[in-house]
């Protein structure tokens, strides 16, 4: 299966019984990010969370035992 990277546009090839590949074919609106840009991604976000301004906002869960 040809995918291409939604950032960087570069076509790869990849093998069409692999997860990955039926995520693309069953949801389509699912990306596909290759590998350098991947890896770019985590060391830029890495770097970003060693400065000490990188706040990760999740949703805060409450207990609630009627629900």
């Amino acid at each position: 299966m040809r995918v291409k990277c939604v950032l960087c546009d570069k076509v790869e090839e990849i093998d069409d019984g692999s997860p990955h590949a039926k995520k693309l074919r069953n949801r389509r609106n699912s990306m596909h990010i290759c590998n350098d840009c991947s890896d770019r991604i985590s060391l830029r976000t890495k770097e970003r969370k060693a400065t000490g301004n990188f706040n990760l906002y999740r949703e805060k869960k409450t207990d609630e035992p009627l629900i």
